[in-house]
């Protein structure tokens, strides 16, 4: 069981590193005032504070070879893999190479999950929808990630190496439309 003091020390332990990283590169995109956001210089936290509710959506693609790489070595930098697993196969919390998506796939879900961590993330609104055996809250990492373009990589990462039905990739897929009457 892990204890106060134990996730206190990974706390400290995740802040001391990441104040070591740097942001690896710079992506322009449409904000929500149609204005730039430079990715490595905005905060988690600021861009989802900013954005609304399923704006957010990942600039990288799973297929960069480059971003992966980037995204693996941030992964492990900032502690995910202390929880997740070396590439996200799973340990003292769940599997992120499954087709079980606890709060949903979508990139604006995984973005504000890592950000706001689970608590927050049911506070904004989001339910649980999957279910893994490993269930552990997700801490907040928006404190400790310091750019939107670090999480956009490390998502890159996590989608890169997903194992799941290829249909659950970015979450449920869509309810198939109702038929209609002719």
């Amino acid at each position: 069981m892990v204890t106060n003091r134990v996730l206190v020390g990974c706390v400290i332990c995740l802040v001391a590193m990441a104040g070591a990283i740097g942001s690896l590169g710079r992506v322009w995109a449409a904000g929500p005032q149609d204005a730039a956001v430079d990715y490595t210089k905005i905060l988690p936290a600021a861009l989802v504070k900013q954005t609304p509710k399923g704006k957010l959506s990942n600039p990288y693609k799973d297929t960069q070879a480059d971003i992966v790489a980037a995204g693996q070595t941030l992964f492990r930098n900032y502690g995910c893999s202390g929880c997740h697993g070396g590439t996200g196969g799973g340990g003292m919390c769940p599997a992120l190479t499954n087709d079980i998506w606890v709060y949903g796939g979508d990139d604006d879900t995984l973005f504000r999950l890592v950000t706001l961590g689970s608590d927050e993330l049911q506070k904004a609104g989001y339910t649980r929808i999957g279910h893994e055996n490993v269930v552990g809250p997700m801490p907040p990492m928006g404190v400790i990630i310091t750019s939107a373009d670090d999480l956009w990589k490390i998502l890159a990462f996590v989608r890169s190496n997903y194992h799941g039905d290829p249909a659950y990739k970015f979450g449920a897929p869509a309810a198939p439309p109702e038929p209609t009457d002719p």
